[in-house]
């Protein structure tokens, strides 16, 4: 055993070294590992005080791990006297530990288990760890006591079903540490210790109540810790705000006033003055009611986000910028942009407009080129949120923000074509009715602007915005115009291409074309000619992994163009086209996974399938591989405690969902948008080829109807509702036992998707897809013992109905009744009605003959 556990200190060292090879050759060996084994060596390793400080530290997060993932698979197979001697193992360890990093890592592994050791009664098959808890809390060794609350911290449900029997002595436990005017670190874990209890009991109405003069302590231990730089109890604030907001209640005038006293502090890091935004933002979006009470607050708080907006770094090389960096979203001009485009959404223009107009006003008119940004690129964040109040004043503003695309620097005149772009589509079409003349001829002067690419790309983005919602008739008379000035500069940036390497403004205007062409539709046919040469050139040239991006929207341009003009125009270059697309689908295989040109080919093929109809149908072998590859995509999935989540926070993709007991739920979002893309481009062969898909009709079932309950994406799930009876019209060709088959496959789904969708829009699709199944399957579909489950489902939301009728009464006397969430709800409501309604009267049209 000692040579083994030796191995494994090798092992360990191996999985932190800096060569992918050898790191890579050492995480198989440890997966090969059998689990017990792997407890033995994790929990030798860290015990053993004169091993290397990353091999101890790497083999705690190992353990942790390895009882988060494999608990069930790993823990009970173990002799009872093995899984004794570990318990005691780590109190023991704790105790002796000396390092207070290696000593949390160590608390961490004990929470994991304590977690894992809530039988499904609540009953804690661990007892002396919460004697260890309440020994240590009151110890003092003041290293046990920091142990003690971040074991509670990590696993506030550590109480089990004994928690109520306990409720004082936790209560006076938290209350001793906050009150410990001797250590600072010990009030600091206590605040978290208390917010992660409050978020873990977020539905005991009574135990919140019980704990709300806790409330005070913990934003004394915000502003405490940081101005120590450390903002844990700031973001359990933020957590709060966002998960039990009607716990800040009796201290909600105190919470803002700290909240925006530390906003305003310049002392503090940005990360910190941001976050004590989000609390009051995050309010503005979970309580509105509430906040509406303190407007005061709001009054002082919008200015703070306004001057975190004029935040702003110079950049000499900004205007010729080619490759756009993502937005930085730790910097403050993002994060208040963000802050001000929610609170407005939350709080409504009613409150927010009249306190923001004048700053906006006052800003437009700064020298200093900062201020004169913000100022437009708030105008551009409070659209969405102040629509109805701006309505109103449109006319002035859009005369405004127009002059400022003749503003002497390129930045101001960037936040000019924003905020256009984003009024055509906040205010949409009215804003293209009553503006068309004076926006179109200002976006195309300011596309002319040669010496600063960046406002150039900008002003083709806001044309695209414009024409998207653009009515066709309003856009006709430009036509000219608009294909003389996108023609003129295509040629001159194609140029650029071939000589520079330069790429920004091409792609927008590629977009630009193709948006134009959407809207005009068979108006385009005179202009086809003069665009689709050097678009099929950029196709067929632009092969370098830098020009991925212009390829796959110029594959999208020509797809929209042949759309517009329609087959007849059209065929002169399809088969070239086809050609073209084809050499690329069959590099597919190689293309990496994030490659923007997979959603694109995506899309085009479905466009070209419109045009070409039934003559389609020959490429569908080559096509549907691919597309079904995509679709099939499966997300990468992780429950994650609060470290992991940490170290994650930084890669790109990942998103996260807090379940409480410092537990998160993580999704990479990597992919997600191509294979709902996918999803809704099998939707359009089935709709377009109808018995010409009848081939694929299965593969593509037995996947679409798993995806009814895909709940990380709105998108696939709607799209695999539609699928359905589409699908059911395909599969009709092979005959009634085939297409009966295909229908109790899919119907026992779509039943069980319209009894459990969370989502009242997507309810609307599947309920409106099971009508139309119904309607295709005619008296066959009464062949099916799913539609007695069927009746009692819909007798459930027309009772959810009436209750929800009931529940408004109570709800107008809540001192926090919000008048425009109550409307949100009654119209998720009455959309779920009308969609059951939909179902039963075509199960009523259908005659129901008795045996």
């Amino acid at each position: 055993m000692a040579a083994e556990q030796q191995q494994f200190y090798l092992l360990l060292g191996n999985l932190l070294s800096p060569d992918n090879g050898s790191r890579k050759q050492a995480e198989e060996t440890y997966e090969s590992i059998p689990g017990p084994s792997k407890i033995t060596f994790l929990l030798q390793a860290v015990r053993n005080a004169g091993a290397a400080e990353e091999a101890r530290q790497m083999a705690a997060v190992l353990l942790r791990r390895l009882l988060s993932s494999s608990f069930e698979e790993v823990y009970p197979s173990l002799p009872a006297d093995v899984q004794n001697a570990i318990r005691s193992e780590l109190l023991l360890v704790i105790q002796l530990e000396t390092q207070s990093s290696m000593r949390k890592k160590i608390c961490d592994i004990v929470a994991e288990l304590a977690r894992n050791l809530i039988d499904d009664d609540g009953n804690n098959q661990w007892p002396e760890a919460l004697k260890f808890l309440f020994d240590s809390v009151s110890s003092q060794d003041v290293g046990l006591r920091e142990a003690a609350l971040h074991i509670f911290w990590n696993f506030p449900g550590i109480f089990g079903n004994q928690q109520q029997h306990y409720l004082d002595v936790i209560k006076r436990m938290l209350v001793q540490c906050m009150q410990d005017q001797n250590i600072p670190v010990i009030r600091t874990l206590s605040a978290r210790a208390a917010g992660a209890f409050v978020l873990a009991n977020e539905h005991n109405i009574p135990l919140l109540k019980h704990f709300a003069d806790l409330l005070p302590g913990i934003l004394q231990s915000v502003n405490e810790s940081c101005y120590q730089n450390d903002d844990s109890v700031l973001k359990s604030l933020v957590e709060i705000a966002d998960t039990v907001p009607k716990f800040l209640r009796p201290n909600l005038e105190a919470t803002l006033q700290l909240s925006l006293k530390l906003c305003a502090d310049h002392s503090l890091s940005n990360m910190q003055r941001q976050l004590a935004l989000e609390v009051i933002v995050t309010l503005s979006e979970t309580a509105a009611a509430m906040l509406r009470k303190h407007t005061a607050i709001v009054a002082q708080a919008i200015p703070q986000m306004l001057a975190m907006m004029v935040d702003l770094e110079e950049d000499e090389d900004w205007s010729n910028a080619d490759e756009l960096e993502d937005d930085d979203f730790d910097s403050n001009a993002v994060a208040g942009e963000s802050a001000l485009d929610r609170m407005a959404c939350g709080l409504g223009g009613k409150i927010v407009l009249p306190m923001i107009k004048e700053h906006i006003m006052q800003m437009l008119q700064n020298p200093d080129w900062k201020y004169r940004h913000a100022g437009l690129m708030a105008l551009s964040a409070i659209g969405e949120g102040c629509h109805q109040q701006m309505e109103g004043i449109l006319n002035e503003m859009v005369n405004f923000v127009l002059l400022f695309l003749q503003d002497p620097h390129p930045r101001v005149r960037y936040a000019a074509c924003n905020a256009i772009g984003q009024m055509a589509t906040d205010f949409a079409p009215a804003f293209q009715k009553k503006f068309h003349e004076k926006v179109i001829a200002s976006l195309l002067q300011t596309m002319e602007d040669q010496g600063n690419p960046r406002v150039q790309a900008h002003a083709a983005a806001a044309l695209i915005n414009f024409t998207e919602d653009c009515p066709q008739t309003l856009l006709i008379p430009y036509l000219d115009n608009l294909v003389k000035h996108l023609h003129a500069i295509m040629v001159v940036k194609l140029q650029e291409l071939i000589q520079k390497g330069t790429k920004l403004v091409l792609e927008q205007v590629v977009t630009s074309i193709a948006s134009v062409a959407d809207t005009a539709e068979e108006k385009f046919v005179p202009y086809y000619d003069l665009f689709m040469p050097s678009l099929k050139h950029i196709v067929e040239n632009a092969v370098q992994k830098e020009l991925r991006l212009l390829r796959g929207k110029t594959i999208e341009c020509i797809s929209l163009i042949g759309l517009a003009v329609g087959k007849e125009k059209f065929m002169q270059d399809a088969s070239d086209v086809m050609q073209l697309l084809l050499k690329t689908q069959t590099d597919f295989s190689d293309l990496e996974d994030d490659d923007p040109q997979i959603s694109y080919m995506i899309s085009a093929w479905a466009r070209m399938c419109k045009i070409l109809g039934k003559e389609f149908q020959q490429y569908l072998p080559v096509v549907m591989g691919p597309l079904m590859k995509t679709a099939s995509i499966k997300p990468e999935v992780a429950l994650l405690d609060t470290q992991d989540m940490e170290s994650m926070s930084d890669d790109d993709g990942w998103e996260f969902v807090n379940l409480g007991d410092q537990q998160s739920f993580g999704i990479k979002t990597a992919g997600l948008e191509e294979k709902a893309t996918a999803c809704q481009m099998l939707v359009c062969y089935a709709k377009e080829l109808k018995e010409g898909f009848a081939d694929y009709t299965e593969q593509v079932v037995k996947l679409m109807v798993p995806l009814l309950k895909f709940y990380f994406h709105d998108g696939v799930r709607v799209a695999a509702a539609e699928s359905m009876p589409l699908l059911l019209e395909c599969a009709r060709v092979r005959g009634p036992e085939y297409l009966t088959e295909m229908w109790h496959f899919m119907c026992d789904a779509l039943i069980k998707g319209i009894g459990t969708e969370p989502d009242s829009d997507v309810l609307s699709e599947i309920m409106h897809s099971f009508a139309k199944c119904i309607e295709v399957m005619g008296d066959g579909c009464l062949n099916n013992e799913h539609f007695e489950e069927l009746g009692s489902i819909l007798k459930g939301k027309l009772e959810e109905h009436f209750k929800n009728q009931e529940l408004r009464q109570v709800k107008r006397q809540d001192e926090d009744y919000d008048e425009q969430v109550e409307e949100s709800l009654q119209d998720e409501v009455c959309l779920r009605l009308n969609n059951c309604f939909l179902v039963c009267v075509i199960l009523i049209k259908i005659p129901i003959v008795s045996p």
